[in-house]
C-alpha cells in the first residue's frame, strides 16, 4: 500500500532525536502491523500540497497532528482544506489524526472550537458507540494518547460517530465510506507523551499535567487502532 503523509508539524527539536519526527512515528506504528508499506511525505506546513498526479499515484492518505489550529487562517491550512475537498470529491481513502481529524471536519462543513474542558493530555478513555466492519477485532472501548485543546464541535454531513467520551463527544468519526477522523494519537508512545507534557507544562494547569502523567500507567489501544486504520483504508478502496 502506498501511503501519502500530509505532514502538518514537526516534533519539537528537543524531543526529535529521541522520538523521531511524525512521519517516522506513523511508519513505526503501522509497520508494526504490516510490512511492505510504501511512504511518501508532503510537508504541508511548508506549503507542499499534492497534485492530481500525486493523488493518482497514492493509495491512501494520512493527515498528521499539529501544534497549529485549523482556524488559524494560514494559507497552507486553507490550501490543505481544498485538497481534502478534492480527495472527498474523488472518494479517496483519507485518515486524519488530531489536527487532521479536525481539518477534515472543517473542510467538509463542520465546526472546530476550543474545548471548554481545557487541555486533553495523557490517556483518553472512550466508549465505542457504533461498530463498523473494519473495526476488527471489535472493542467496547478505545483508549489512546491525546494532546489537544481544540476539537470538533459540529459534524459535517454523512458523519457517523464511532467512539466518544464526555470530554470529546466526536472522538472517532467516519464520513461517508472513505474518510476517518481520530482525535487521539495512536502514533504516540507513552514516553513521547510524557516528554511532550513536560515540554508544554508551562501552558497547562499543573493539575492537568499531573493527571495526564498519572494516566500513562493505564493500557492504550494503539495497536488496535493501527489495525483498524489499515483495514479502513483497504475497505475504502486503497490498493494492496
Amino acid at each position: 500500500m502506498r501511503i501519502g503523509i500530509l505532514q502538518c508539524d514537526d516534533v519539537a527539536e528537543p524531543l526529535r532525536e529521541t522520538h523521531r519526527n511524525y512521519p517516522e512515528q506513523f511508519a513505526r506504528l503501522l509497520e508494526s502491523q504490516e510490512s511492505g508499506l510504501e511512504w511518501h511525505t508532503w510537508r504541508c506546513l511548508d506549503g507542499e500540497i499534492p497534485t492530481q498526479a500525486d493523488i493518482d499515484a497514492i493509495d491512501a492518505w494520512l493527515i498528521t497532528g499539529s501544534k497549529y489550529g485549523v482556524n488559524d487562517g494560514d494559507a497552507w491550512i486553507e490550501r490543505l482544506c481544498e485538497f481534502v475537498r478534492l480527495l472527498w470529491a474523488q472518494r479517496r481513502p483519507l485518515i486524519g489524526v488530531c489536527f487532521g481529524h479536525q481539518l477534515i471536519a472543517k473542510a467538509l462543513g463542520g465546526d472546530v472550537e476550543r474545548s471548554p474542558r481545557g487541555w486533553g493530555v495523557g490517556v483518553s478513555y472512550n466508549h465505542i458507540t457504533a461498530q463498523a466492519p473494519w473495526m476488527t477485532p471489535p472493542r467496547d472501548a478505545l483508549n489512546l494518547l491525546v494532546s489537544h485543546q481544540d476539537q470538533v464541535a459540529r459534524l459535517p454531513a454523512e458523519t457517523r460517530v464511532l467512539a466518544a467520551s464526555d470530554f470529546c463527544p466526536f472522538y472517532l468519526i467516519q464520513i461517508g465510506e472513505c474518510f476517518l477522523g481520530i482525535q487521539g494519537h495512536p502514533e504516540f508512545t507513552k514516553a513521547y507523551s510524557a516528554d511532550l507534557m513536560n515540554l508544554r507544562g508551562d501552558r497547562m494547569p499543573a493539575d492537568r499535567v499531573r493527571e495526564g502523567q498519572a494516566s500513562l500507567a493505564d493500557e492504550i489501544d494503539s495497536e488496535t487502532m493501527a489495525r483498524w486504520m489499515l483495514a479502513f483504508w483497504r475497505q475504502a478502496g486503497a490498493g494492496a
